[in-house]
């Protein structure tokens, strides 16, 4: 095979294959996993090999997948599911919201990447072998870090609300009260390094305690986690939306509501902490609102429906603000405001 040839070229050059290939027919495995190899053996280092590999990862999935929803706000068809239809981003505002993403991905995530693959063997995590696990072994490590980040996102997220870290780190990532995919990582880079951590701390605990974790699977989590986050910020519900399959999912919908009302809804993957906690109340009051605007706008033609749901948006942004300046404390707070 072409990629094997290529394998054992590199090998011949820096003979490194002796050195980590040594117990390994390389013509036996599968395409993704022979690529594998023959990158570790042309880097000729792993700790280079790996900590380029992971931000390559990182930078190459999150702006791939930003790019679809980029395209999408340039496509009027989709506004019909856009979940504030009137506020739609300026070429400007994503420029200006992907320098702030550069700043803190090579600031902030580049240092954190470049140290993981040390850590990472201390650990005891595999990083340069082959065969990768098999996706029964990775399917249950990669639902436990979702289970675990979401609830350590939740209190994080719910900490960064408090007053002097929401006016000195969150506030930045509260520019936009109607999101976009790039905003995702659009962020304070305190919160970048704080809220990452429970990206990553989820397979660091797991491989401590098991032994048992390649750097393959962590990927595969990665980049699943960077969809979710870049999702749940496009500010899109279609009808094949996740949550629309699964009811637990939080998705756009459910974000959205945080970015445009302030409070509620902390978690990211999942709706369990906000519900079982009841942080989710002003956001349930909503749906509710919406449903019965619906409801007396039936026969209504579009423009009048859509006037009404426009009065609605309007009316629980300007609540958020309030609930803003409170949090920051911009303005006195009274027992009627309660930001959760």
């Amino acid at each position: 095979m072409a990629l094997n040839a290529t394998a054992a070229a590199a090998a011949a050059a820096h003979g490194t294959a002796q050195q980590l290939y040594a117990h390994v027919d390389l013509s036996k495995l599968g395409w993704l996993e022979q690529f594998w190899a023959a990158w570790y053996i042309w880097i000729d280092n792993p700790v280079i090999a790996t900590g380029l590999m992971s931000f390559l990862l990182h930078e190459i999935v999150y702006f791939g997948r930003c790019v679809l929803w980029i395209i999408i706000d340039a496509i009027p068809y989709f506004q019909r599911w856009k979940l504030q239809p009137n506020k739609i981003p300026t070429p400007q505002e994503q420029w200006e919201c992907t320098k702030q993403v550069l700043f803190s991905h090579f600031t902030i995530e580049l240092p954190a990447i470049w140290l993981f693959h040390p850590l990472a063997e201390v650990l005891g995590m595999q990083t340069y072998q082959v065969p990768f696990p098999s996706w029964q072994t990775m399917l249950p490590q990669v639902a436990i870090f979702f289970v675990f980040e979401d609830m350590f996102h939740y209190f994080a997220h719910q900490a960064l609300h408090w007053g002097p870290l929401y006016k000195h780190i969150h506030k930045l990532h509260h520019k936009y009260s109607a999101p976009f995919g790039l905003a995702a990582e659009y962020a304070h880079p305190a919160e970048v390094f704080i809220l990452g951590t429970g990206t990553i701390a989820g397979p660091m605990l797991y491989c401590y305690f098991t032994r048992n974790l390649h750097i393959f699977t962590v990927y595969v989590w990665i980049t699943l986690r960077l969809f979710q986050a870049i999702d749940a910020h496009s500010g899109y519900d279609f009808p094949w939306s996740l949550q629309h399959i699964l009811p637990f999912w939080s998705g756009a919908e459910h974000h959205d509501f945080h970015h445009m009302a302030f409070t509620n809804n902390h978690s990211t993957s999942f709706r369990w902490c906000d519900r079982l906690f009841g942080t989710d109340d002003k956001y349930r009051e909503y749906r509710l609102r919406i449903a019965a605007s619906k409801a007396a706008m039936k026969g209504k033609s579009k423009a009048e429906q859509e006037a009404a749901e426009r009065q609605l948006i309007a009316e629980i942004e300007a609540e958020g603000q309030r609930a803003e300046a409170v949090a920051e404390g911009s303005i006195p707070g009274d027992k009627t405001v309660k930001v959760q």
